[in-house]
This record gives structure tokens, C-alpha cells and sequence, in this order.
């Protein structure tokens, strides 16, 4: 899509944003049924209420909002993934890991009602599981080393089984764990052993693994599994996570442009295909379906950049039959309430609204 064309559809879009209503969803089609050699190509969002335990994530822990689930649906979309940390029901003391609190599990469920009821995806992600998490603190016990770290890890997906054993898979899935940062063989192990747990309960669940190398590199030894992947969409780092003070080898990098020089590569469409791309269509070959189940953009990228280069990677993903979950839906990363400081806001229910990033999503 051309800048003018962009230009027109975004204005378009904004002028119609306030008069979305309820009525939308009536027209939104039915949940494909995904098989995991063939993902649908589901669009949404990561939400964040059970991305940590307590106050001190994007989103203060508590029950998940149906607000989201409607609007996501009103504005054509029809998936979630919710990265989840087990601390939110359990404690993080290795003696004590399968005492878990019923109260928040039941808000789990009540977000895979919203999905049900207003006909999106629920993607069940252990972004934090007994003995691994990519963001600190670090667990108590190694996942990749120790045998009660695993026993704990399918513990509570052999109970995440038990809760949903009878939800189609058009409504629900599991994503076993975020962005993994180990070797392959161990990797492979402790796939295959909480693969074994959930359908020692539910044979038929849909299960998706993520790639290794915090879930960039496909990982075609859990093809014979029967899984789907799901890859990232976050390189190159300068561009997608300019300014974030979590990342310091950035701390010092010059504002990105797009296409950019990460790493003495010039980034475009074309490198983005030869490195996101064209090594998981190779895994797709083998019988594994692919979603990008997380990526975005930073709020202190340029938004001009941000656009640009987030309509190049939609393109490619779009081209390959594949679908995404931006990070996130509200906050830094999102449409909503970004705090970006070269965007103009719409308001929009008391929310901050990036119109033109949601046109953007919107046409793809």
C-alpha cells in the first residue's frame, strides 16, 4: 500500500471509529478450526492482566476486561494471546508450586468465555512456568535441568488441560512457553513431556511451541509432534525497541530510520523475508503451521518509522498465510494509550486511540 493510498484509509478509518457499535460483532465470520499443520491466519493482540503477578506489569494483575474482547472483535479482529505468569495463582516457592488459587484461575476462564462470546481466539500462553521465564526475576529451580521444575511445568498445564478438555479448538489453544533460550535437545525434552501431559487429559488439544532463540529460529525436531509455532516479529531490535530501557546494548543507538543498519546489515522488506520468513516456510514443508504470536513497535520509534516498517512486516506475513498478535493492545506497544509523543490522539471511550496504526492493522 502507497503513502497516499495509507493516508486515505487511515483518515477513513478515523472518521468511522466513533461510530463503531456492538452490532459489528454480529457480522464477524466463525472461528475457523485450526489444525496445527495449518494455522488460520488469526489477527489480534496480546493482553497483559496475568503478564505478572501484582502491580508491577503494563497491566495490574486482575480479571481480564470484556471491553477488550469487544472491541477487539468490533474492529474486525479474532484472536487473543494471553502471556500468563503462574505466579498470578501460585507461588513462586518450588515446595508449594502445585498449590494453586482457584479465584484467578477462574479469571482465566471468564476470559475464554469473552472469546467464545464474542467469537475470538483464545491463545493460553505460560510466559512464566515453574523453572523458566525469559524477564527476571530468575525461578527458583532450572526447567531445562531439573526434573521437579519439569513436573511442575506439566502439573499446571496437565490442570490448564483439565479446565478446558471439551472447548473446541476454534476457541481455544495452548502456547507452552515464551520465547525459550536453551538448546535445542533440552528444548525438545521438555516440549515433549508437557506435550504428553496435556493429551494424557485432552488428546485432541491444539498445542503451539514457540521457536527457540526467544522464539525466532523454527525448531524442526517437534515437527513429529503434531504442533504448530510461532515465530516473533521484533527484528531489527533498533527499530522495534528504540529507547526501551530493558534492552542496553540499545542504550546509546541513533533514532532508527526504516529501512535501517542494525548490526552492519542494511534491514528491508527483502532481509526481513530472507530472516523471518523463508526459514519457517521451510518448517511449513515438514507440516508445522506458523503465527507470529507476538511482535510490534516501541513508543519512542518515530512513529513514521514504526508504521513503515510494522506495513513491511505485515505484508510478508500476509503474503505467507500467516497471522500475528501485536504487543500489546493497550500500552506502549499498542493502539491504545501508547504514550507515543509524536502521535496525535483520538479519544476513544477514555481511551488514548492511535487511529492510524489501527487502520493499518485493520487492512491487514
Amino acid at each position: 500500500m502507497r503513502r497516499r493510498l495509507f493516508l486515505q484509509t487511515s483518515l477513513t478509518a478515523a472518521a468511522g471509529l466513533s461510530q463503531l457499535t456492538p452490532a459489528i460483532a454480529g457480522n464477524v465470520k466463525p472461528l475457523p478450526d485450526p489444525k496445527p499443520g495449518k494455522l488460520p491466519r488469526w489477527r489480534g493482540f496480546n493482553l497483559l492482566e496475568k503478564f505478572v503477578a501484582g502491580k508491577t506489569g503494563p497491566e495490574p494483575a486482575g480479571p481480564y476486561q470484556e471491553r477488550d474482547f469487544e472491541w477487539i472483535a468490533n474492529w474486525g479482529f479474532n484472536f487473543v494471546r494471553l502471556p500468563m505468569s503462574y505466579h498470578c495463582w501460585a507461588t513462586p516457592d518450588p515446595a508449594h508450586w502445585t498449590e494453586l488459587d482457584e479465584r484467578v484461575l477462574k479469571e482465566v476462564d471468564q476470559a475464554v468465555d469473552f472469546g467464545k462470546q464474542h467469537k475470538i481466539h483464545v491463545n493460553l500462553n505460560l510466559h512464566r512456568i515453574p523453572g523458566y521465564c525469559v524477564n527476571p526475576p530468575a525461578e527458583p529451580l532450572n526447567l531445562w535441568t531439573d526434573e521437579r521444575a519439569l513436573e511442575a511445568a506439566v502439573f499446571h498445564w496437565k490442570h490448564l488441560a483439565e479446565r478446558y478438555k471439551g472447548r473446541p479448538n476454534r476457541e481455544v489453544s495452548f502456547d507452552l512457553i515464551n520465547e525459550p533460550n536453551t538448546d535445542e535437545a533440552s528444548y525438545v525434552r521438555v516440549v515433549t513431556a508437557l506435550v504428553e501431559g496435556i493429551r494424557s487429559v485432552d488428546p485432541d488439544r491444539l498445542i503451539i511451541a514457540d521457536g527457540l532463540q526467544y522464539g525466532n529460529h523454527p525448531v524442526p525436531n517437534l515437527a513429529d509432534l503434531k504442533l504448530g509455532q510461532s515465530t516473533r516479529g521484533y527484528l531489527p531490535m533498533n527499530v522495534s525497541h528504540y529507547g526501551a530501557s530493558w534492552v542496553p546494548a540499545l542504550k546509546d543507538a541513533p533514532p532508527p530510520t526504516w529501512p535501517a543498519n542494525w548490526m552492519n546489515t542494511t534491514w528491508d522488506a527483502d532481509t526481513l523475508r530472507r530472516v523471518e520468513i523463508e526459514p519457517w516456510q521451510k518448517l511449513q514443508k515438514q507440516g508445522v503451521g506458523v503465527h507470529v504470536g507476538e511482535w510490534g513497535c516501541f513508543n519512542k520509534t518515530p512513529h513514521d518509522v514504526a508504521l513503515r516498517w510494522m506495513e513491511d512486516q505485515l505484508k510478508l506475513w500476509k503474503s505467507a498465510g500467516w497471522g500475528w498478535a501485536l504487543w500489546n493492545f493497550r500500552g506502549s506497544f499498542g493502539i491504545l494509550n501508547s504514550d507515543r509523543a509524536d502521535v496525535t490522539y483520538e479519544d476513544y471511550n477514555g481511551m488514548k486511540l492511535d487511529a492510524k496504526m489501527l487502520a493499518l492493522l485493520r487492512n491487514y
